[in-house]
């Protein structure tokens, strides 16, 4: 197989439609309290997700505490008074979880392309900041159960994207060379940039792209560049020796 071996592969944005569950869940949510979920409204749920979710990732608050924080921003919008008991407040976004979960779906194909890639030989894995409970649960109920040799969460293995040693780590436990590795994901920061100073390929995919190549046919032609650069240096190699 040349030079690569296995690939991996981001979640949230990359297999699992978050965005388009994390709209449809605030939507609902939103609705739930009385409220009209507007373009700014769902603007600024989006926007109080990843400023939160990114505190948390740099360990500056707790997971709850994240899902608290992005709460007391949106609800004063929608007019409703933000309890200052942390126990109602995590009451107020099961709400939320509970609409988020219902939308939850993989994006099509992915299914498909894991199966292809599995028949070809590679080894899979998956790399995911978030926590063991919820990103296995997101396999399970969207049928990517059991299709990755390696399912690596940042709960799970203590570091997070971009770090390389997140990288390093899903390579040992695939049992490859980070540099037998390709990796997909939808962040240039967190996966690209990421995967490639912990010496892998990478690859970025974009699903709201207007017109671009579909995740399949980006992750098949970053796989034959691969492995067409591994035979062209097995032959230099074989060249100079004679």
């Amino acid at each position: 197989m040349g030079s690569l071996r296995a690939v991996g592969f981001d979640l949230d944005g990359t297999l699992f439609d978050h965005r388009g569950a994390a709209a449809a869940g605030a939507t609902a949510f939103v609705e739930g309290l009385g409220a009209v979920a507007t373009a700014d409204v769902l603007r600024a749920w989006s926007t109080a997700e990843h400023e939160q979710f990114e505190r948390w990732r740099r360990g500056e608050i707790d997971f709850r505490e994240q899902r608290r924080e992005r709460l007391r921003a949106v609800l004063p919008m929608i007019g409703h008074a933000v309890p200052t008991d942390p126990g109602r407040l995590d009451a107020l976004f099961e709400d939320y979880l509970h609409a988020y979960r219902a939308a939850w779906t993989a994006f099509p194909g992915s299914a498909a392309l894991l199966r292809e890639l599995r028949a070809r030989g590679f080894r899979l894995g998956l790399l995911t900041n978030g926590t063991e409970e919820q990103q296995r649960d997101k396999l399970v109920r969207v049928g990517l159960d059991g299709a990755f040799d390696v399912v690596c969460t940042s709960e799970r293995i203590g570091v997070q994207k971009p770090g390389a040693r997140a990288f390093t780590t899903l390579a040992e436990e695939l049992d490859v060379d980070p540099s037998d590795c390709l990796f997909v994901g939808d962040s240039v920061e967190h996966d690209v940039v990421g995967a490639r100073g912990a010496g892998m390929r990478a690859v970025l995919v974009d699903h709201a792209a207007a017109g671009g190549a579909d995740v399949r046919s980006l992750v098949t032609s970053a796989i034959a560049a691969a492995l067409t650069e591994g035979s062209d240096g097995d032959r230099h190699r074989l060249s100079g020796n004679a």
